[in-house]
């Protein structure tokens, strides 16, 4: 062991209370008293670890100096990272600093030129809510928490992703807290007093777990700090200012049963400070010795009011080493390099002590997956690979929160292993080695293209064979059709009309006529139609609204023709609609022009121009007498047993044909158009039967039957779509919902987290509040939309947001509202089952447990409905 006291390491002569190494071990950091404030000093390790390098005035020994508490700084602690450096102090203020970007050397205030900061820190956030001086801090592991203790008596936990949030303030002690320490599992904090007591606290709930006298009801008079440890296996806490038979003990305290039976003893006075090596040893094997299996082992140090340090390894009865008058003063705080052969060691005298010891004293370190596997045994789970998501699932401590996590993890193994097979036979999907895409653009590239005499372009039709990737190919006709004059008054216009697709025959565009399989009936050239059929039914404020497909199933394909003016009777020309499927073919006759059709695979409807709206069946037979619309039809859609009519006076009707009865009864759209240019750009209606009408401005209502309202389900200019931040509540097993009708809505405009890159300096409480505000906004849509699939996905979203972010209150409020009334009550409106396609409520509950069991913040209220859901059984 070697020992160095470097004298350069000072306060001016003032008493230095913290000391703290930076984990990557180029620095260190002290608190104490200034000149007439508090100080915190961060300096340079190099200079302590080699004499040359001390000796070298080129190599700085002071880096920064922070002079802004008020008062005396008691403790100065690293955050985990090294990104962060936490100081408390008399003025009852925490103070978080963070390194700035370099901008030179600048000079120390009131100081001469020769001490100028080397490195720029600043204090990036300040942390009030004590009420007297900040006693000690401490990070808990990976970060996630800082807490702080004071002689107000109590504990402040700080939220440290959005600083100055307080998560928890533990009341309990009645007398001073002078000293706090983390659970490495991250599983609880304890936290020593002057009240004669140690208290142990969840970090699940916040609440008391055990509370610890005996070892304490002998301690007489005080002492300033009261720095208490915890071992890096988590298997042992070690306390100050302990006593047994009167004289001055550090309680050892067993995690298993917090068992007070074993102490270090033997200094003088009582002791100030406890800190655990953050290695674990095991005995160094002599050269040339077979290696034998030995027992591992834990390195503590033990500072006192004696003015002496302890150096305890937990394999022996009697300390390692003991060095007696070490300061002339009390040791205040000590601090292991991350290796663990380097000890600092600081004193009220104002003077800082380096101790660096060898392996053959200490044993052999631990290499990490030595150490994974006794924390693996230990508690079933490495702790050095524990995400920060992962945390709080270390110690499971409710059996069937435990069930609930391996089902889930072999779901996930059996999901991945399937997504993987599905990849590999997409990628299947080639032709000759290229793919699909790559084939149709390579052949574009071969277009050829003239021009004429008077200058225009004029490129030659090349045709593509249809490449087909599976059934629900829709297939292209292999020439050319020039806009407008593909239909004639006695062409035929032949359609694959999936279910809820809409076929148009009047005011078509290309994209339109892309979805159409033409056949000529005659050969030759089609006749022109008049001028006058070929005119959309459009009036202002309607344009011509091109059909969406929507809930796309795997049903049998049905076909329409329509053939216009077929025949004549008595002066009356006939139009011939024939409907074909899976091999059966019907037709009927219609006595006007048919301007558009529309099918689903329960009822086709055809509009004429004489503004009759007729249903059939999907054998053909009518269902209805024909609708007299009050203006011509201008989109028309069909789902299941649901007819939709939007007509060129802005009207809207939705009839259940199955159930003889209407829906919306011609409800004007002058609520959603009034005071916008906007035109109508899309329609479209669910299999629910709820209609949805999209704007040109990029927004989309929906109209909610129950309410008789119309609700804004998607706004492509709204920055919440844009910046909600939810990627990381996506599984992999969650369904893609791609063809749902909110998705169908919203569009490519759903990115999730599309601008969070660009958000970077926006506060994390603000980007929380965005993307709730959002998800919440997707939950009710498709709840009004009673889209079961997308409202089932949109809930797990929901529900893993919120148990990652902690958000009790609505986390609870949701259970609730799932779980409904235990017992039947006539008064109680709670409904078993959802708006959207008969999903029970309880079963949802039941699919959000393991969703709340991810965090264990809330395993009460997991175990609660848990608990509530098994008293309930199938109800």
């Amino acid at each position: 062991m070697k020992l160095l006291k470097p004298s350069w390491v000072s306060h001016n002569g003032k008493p230095i209370f913290s000391v703290d190494i930076h984990p990557d071990g180029t620095k260190f950091a002290t608190g104490g008293q200034g000149e007439d404030s508090g100080k915190v000093v961060i300096w340079n390790m190099a200079p302590v670890l080699r004499e040359e390098d001390e000796k070298n005035v080129n190599i700085p020994k002071m880096l920064c100096q922070m002079d802004n508490h008020l008062a005396c700084v008691n403790c100065v602690r690293w955050s985990n990272t090294g990104l962060y450096l936490a100081s408390g102090g008399d003025d009852k203020l925490v103070m978080v600093w963070k390194r700035a970007a370099f901008i030179g050397p600048s000079t120390v205030f009131g100081s001469s030129s020769k001490l100028a900061n080397v490195e720029q820190w600043r204090c990036v956030t300040i942390l009030r809510n004590h009420t007297g001086d900040v006693m000690d801090v401490a990070w808990s592991p990976h970060d996630v928490w800082l807490a702080s203790c004071s002689v107000d008596n109590t504990i402040v936990i700080w939220n440290a992703r959005k600083f100055p949030e307080i998560v928890a303030s533990l009341k309990g002690h009645t007398g001073l807290v002078k000293g706090l320490t983390w659970d490495p599992v991250g599983k609880y904090i304890a936290s020593q007093a002057d009240d004669h007591s140690l208290k142990v606290w969840r970090t699940m709930d916040w609440q008391q777990e055990t509370n610890i006298t005996k070892p304490f009801n002998e301690c007489g008079g005080t002492t300033h700090v009261l720095r208490l440890s915890w071992s890096p296996d988590g298997q042992y806490l070690v306390s100050a200012h302990a006593m047994n038979n009167s004289g001055p003990t550090a309680q050892i305290i067993e995690r298993d049963g917090w068992k007070t039976n074993m102490d270090f003893v033997g200094h003088r006075k009582a002791v100030t400070v406890v800190k655990f090596n953050p290695k674990i040893f095991k005995k160094k094997q002599r050269n040339g010795s077979s290696p034998k299996p030995s027992c591992p082992y834990c390195c503590c140090a033990v500072g006192s009011k004696d003015r002496s340090l302890s150096v305890w390894l937990t394999s022996l009865k009697r300390p390692l080493v003991v060095i007696h008058d070490l300061f002339d003063k009390s040791i205040m705080d000590i601090s292991w390099t991350l290796n663990g052969l380097g000890i600092l060691v600081c004193s009220m005298d104002g003077t800082v002590a380096y101790l660096n010891f060898s392996q053959d004293e200490l044993g052999d370190p631990l290499n990490e997956d030595e150490k994974n596997a006794i924390h693996q045994n230990i508690y079933g789970k490495s702790l050095a690979i524990t995400t920060e998501a992962q945390l709080s699932t270390t110690i499971i401590e409710n059996p069937e929160m435990l069930k609930y996590q391996q089902e889930r993890q072999r779901a996930e193994q059996a999901n991945h292993r399937m997504t993987h097979e599905a990849q590999a036979h997409k990628l299947t999907s080639v032709v000759n080695g290229e793919s699909l895409e790559d084939i149709r653009k390579n052949l574009l590239k071969k277009q050829v293209e003239t021009r004429t005499a008077d200058g225009r372009r004029r490129i030659t039709p090349l045709c593509i064979a249809q490449l087909d990737t599976g059934p629900s190919s829709i297939k292209q006709s292999s020439y050319t059709m020039e806009p407008m004059k593909a239909l004639d008054s006695r062409f035929t216009e032949r359609s694959k009309v999936m279910p809820g697709v809409t076929i148009s025959m009047a005011g078509l565009t290309p994209l339109d006529r892309k979805a159409l399989d033409v056949e000529k009936r005659k050969k030759g050239r089609p006749r022109k139609m008049d001028a006058k059929m070929m005119m959309p039914v459009s009036h202002q404020p309607f344009q011509q609204v091109r059909p969406v497909p929507v809930d796309f199933t795997m049903e049998p394909p049905v076909y329409l023709e329509v053939e216009n003016e077929v025949s004549a009777v008595s002066g009356a020309k006939l139009s011939q609609l024939r409907c074909s499927r899976e091999g059966r073919e019907w037709d009927t006759l219609l006595p006007s022009r048919v301007i558009t059709a529309a099918g689903s695979s329960d009822v086709v409807a055809v509009a004429c121009a004489d503004r009759m709206l007729s249903v059939f069946s999907a054998c053909g037979r009518r269902l209805l007498p024909a609708i007299l619309l009050p203006a011509p039809m201008s989109a028309l859609h069909c789902s299941g047993f649901y007819v939709m009519a939007l007509t060129a006076c802005a009207t809207l009707s939705v009839w259940d044909v199955q159930k003889q009865s209407a829906v919306v009864k011609n409800e004007s759209l002058q609520t959603i158009l009034s005071g916008t240019q906007c035109t109508v750009s899309q329609s479209l209606l669910t299999q629910q039967g709820v209609p949805v009408i999209g704007l040109s401005n990029g927004k989309s209502y929906c109209f909610n039957s129950s309410l008789e309202t119309w609700n804004l389900i998607a706004d492509k200019q709204d920055s919440l779509v844009q910046c909600a931040d939810f990627k990381n509540c996506i599984s992999s097993q969650d369904a893609l919902v791609s063809q749902g009708p909110l998705a169908l809505t919203q569009g490519h405009n759903l990115n999730a987290g599309r601008l969070a890159s660009r958000l970077s300096s926006t506060p994390h409480h603000l980007q929380h509040g965005m993307t709730l505000v959002f998800l919440e906004n997707q939950l009710a849509s498709a709840l009004t939309l009673r889209s079961s699939t997308e409202y089932h996905y949109w809930l797990l979203i929901y529900a893993r947001f919120l148990v990652t972010e902690g958000s009790d209150y609505r986390l609870r409020e949701l259970c609730k509202d799932l779980l409904g009334p235990v017992h039947k009550s006539a008064s109680s409106a709670w409904e078993p089952t959802t708006l959207v396609g008969g999903l029970r409520k309880r079963d949802l509950l039941r699919e959000l447990l393991p969703v709340i069991g991810q965090n264990l913040r809330f395993q009460r209220l997991f175990t609660e409905y848990q608990d509530q859901l098994e008293l309930l059984g199938n109800k």
